[in-house]
C-alpha cells in the first residue's frame, strides 16, 4: 500500500513513517524542511521537498497515486497562532483544503489527520476529556484544526473520502524541537544540558503549572497505524488519560538525566518561574477509551518509560 506522509521529516511525522517502514508500506514524504530535518528522514522513504500551501504538491500526487494520505504538515505553536494568526490559518487551513482537493482528485482511499486533543477543547469541565465534548477552541492554532476537522467531514459526505482524526494529547520523544508548548520535554531536556535553568510558566496562584497528559511518541506512531490497517471512519483521542503537572514533569527529566550520570547542580532543583502564555489553557486530559474500542489502541509507555528513552536519544547525539 502507498502512503504519503506530510511532515514526514518533522517530530511526529518522522516517527509515523519509520513506523510505516517497519510495516512495509510503501512511503512518499512531503516536507518543505522549515522545520523538519532531512536527518530525520528514513532512508527507504522517498522525499519531496514541497510546500503543502503551494501547487507544486500536485506533481507528487500525479507520480506517487497514494492510496493513504497521512497529513501531520503543520505550524504546530500555539503562541505563535497567537502572535500571527493568519500565517497559521495559512498552513493549518488553506494546507488541508489543497490537500483533500488532490486527494479527491487523485482517487485517495483514505485521509488521517493529526488533529489536536491538547487545545481543541479549552479549558474543559469534563477531565478526562472524550470526544464527544463540545470542543472550546482558546487558539487560532485550535481554532484552524478543529475547522480543518470540519473540512474533512465535508469531504467525507459530499465526495466519500473516508478519515480518521486522530486527537493527539501533548506528544514527546526523539526529534522534537524545543519549539512552542508542546515541546516542553524538549525545552527542559535541552537546557538542563546545557547547564541553562528552565523557565516553568504557570497561571497566578498555581505555580506547579498546568496539566497536560504527555503521550509518547512510538505509541501515537502504533495509532496511525491501526488507523491505517483500521476501515473505521472518526475521531480519536490519543492520550494517557493521565494528567502530569509542568512541575511533575520538570522533576521527572530532571531525575531521568541524573540517574544517566549527568550531573546537573542541586541549585536546579527548582526551574524559574513566568506567567502562562497567550493561548494557555489549565488542565487537559484525554479520554481514550474510544480508541481503545474501536482502534485497539492504547498507550503502552508510562511518563517514565518515555522519558528514559528521550533522554538516551539527547545524549546520544551530544
Amino acid at each position: 500500500m502507498r502512503v504519503l506522509v506530510t511532515g514526514g521529516c518533522g517530530f511526529i511525522g518522522s516517527n509515523v513513517v519509520d513506523a510505516y517502514i517497519e510495516k512495509g508500506y510503501d512511503v512518499a514524504i512531503i516536507d518543505n524542511l522549515s522545520t523538519g530535518k532531512q536527518e530525520n528522514k528514513n532512508e527507504k522513504a522517498r522525499l519531496y521537498v514541497e510546500d503543502i500551501c503551494k501547487d507544486g504538491i500536485e506533481e507528487v500526487f500525479k507520480k506517487e497515486r497514494p492510496d493513504i494520505v497521512n497529513h501531520h504538515a503543520a505550524q504546530i505553536s500555539v503562541p505563535l497562532s497567537v502572535q500571527d494568526p493568519l500565517f497559521d490559518a495559512e498552513v493549518n487551513i488553506k494546507g488541508i483544503i489543497r490537500l483533500l482537493l488532490l486527494c479527491n482528485k487523485y482517487n485517495v482511499k483514505k485521509f488521517i489527520f493529526s488533529s489536536t486533543g491538547g487545545a481543541i477543547y479549552g479549558d474543559a469541565d469534563v477531565v478526562p476529556t472524550g470526544e464527544d465534548y463540545v470542543p472550546e477552541p482558546a487558539s487560532p492554532y485550535a481554532i484552524a484544526k478543529l475547522s480543518s476537522e470540519k473540512y474533512i467531514r465535508f469531504f467525507y459526505g459530499q465526495y466519500g473520502l473516508r478519515y480518521t482524526i486522530l486527537r493527539y494529547s501533548n506528544v514527546y520523544g526523539p526529534r522534537q524541537i524545543p519549539h512552542g508548548e508542546a515541546g516542553v520535554v524538549a525545552i527542559f531536556t535541552e537546557k538542563l544540558l546545557d547547564g541553562v535553568l528552565p523557565t516553568l510558566n504557570h497561571f497566578p496562584g498555581e505555580p506547579q503549572g498546568m496539566i497536560r497528559d504527555y503521550c509518547y511518541v512510538k505509541d501515537i506512531a502504533m495509532a496511525n497505524i491501526l488507523a491505517t490497517e483500521k476501515d473505521t471512519v472518526g475521531i480519536f483521542n490519543i492520550g494517557t488519560g493521565k494528567g502530569t503537572t509542568t512541575l511533575e514533569l520538570y522533576r521527572l527529566v530532571l531525575k531521568t538525566l541524573r540517574s544517566k550520570g549527568v550531573g546537573i547542580p542541586q541549585a536546579f532543583d527548582e526551574p524559574k518561574r513566568d506567567m502562562a502564555r497567550p493561548g494557555d489553557i489549565k488542565v487537559s486530559t484525554l479520554n481514550p477509551g474510544k480508541a481503545k474500542i474501536e482502534l485497539g489502541w492504547e498507550a503502552g509507555y508510562t511518563v517514565e518509560m518515555g522519558l528514559s528513552e528521550t533522554v538516551d536519544w539527547y545524549l546520544n547525539k551530544r
